[in-house]
């Protein structure tokens, strides 16, 4: 799953699923495809979307804008394909989450949810996201854990061809809290 890279792994056993909690670098993570953050526009400046297009290359930035040009900017919740470029990924699914205190809350669980429906909908087998929302738009932690633990438990029962979706958190204040929310949500 992991390349060069020393980490925390949680795994629970969700139906089907496998579904892990790893804290680390998802432009590392091993997956058919990878979500990123996004912005609207597609514009990938900062954050996860940066980390993701410095290294999946150009590519990932020119298809986002061509995407943009084609369908207009993507709706807060809605999501976006591309290419990975040399990422460990088929494709990257942009995933535009909502911004803390000024889109409505629901939005996180429509981006989630519409996430997993696209990669089932592409008939993959593996997805890893990040912590939608909560770097630049100020999500907190605790409550996007408890937002995206709801959206499987409630999405993995439909799921055709996922067999496997990572949670890849970027440092260990944001992995002990979204594994304190998946220990509650799982462990039943």
């Amino acid at each position: 799953m992991f390349c060069g890279c020393v980490c925390m792994v949680l795994t629970f056993k969700f139906g089907s699923v496998d579904l892990e909690l790893v804290e680390g670098d998802i432009t590392l993570i091993e997956a058919d495809a990878i979500v990123n953050a996004a912005n609207p526009y597609l514009e990938h400046g900062g954050g996860v979307a940066r980390a993701i297009v410095r290294r999946g290359g150009d590519i990932i930035q020119e298809e986002s804008r061509r995407y943009v040009r084609e369908h207009g900017p993507i709706p807060v919740g809605g999501v976006a394909v591309t290419c990975a470029g040399s990422l460990k990924a088929k494709y990257v699914i942009h995933a535009v989450g909502p911004k803390w205190n000024v889109d409505p809350p629901s939005k996180l669980d429509e981006a989630v949810t519409n996430a997993l429906r696209k990669a089932d909908e592409l008939n993959l087998k593996s997805i890893a996201f990040p912590a939608i929302s909560t770097g630049i738009y100020g999500y907190p932690y605790d409550l996007a854990a408890k937002v995206m633990a709801e959206v499987f438990r409630r999405e993995i029962p439909h799921l055709k061809s996922l067999r496997k979706i990572i949670v890849c958190l970027y440092g260990s204040e944001a992995y002990n809290i979204f594994k304190e929310a998946f220990n509650k949500a799982f462990n039943v």
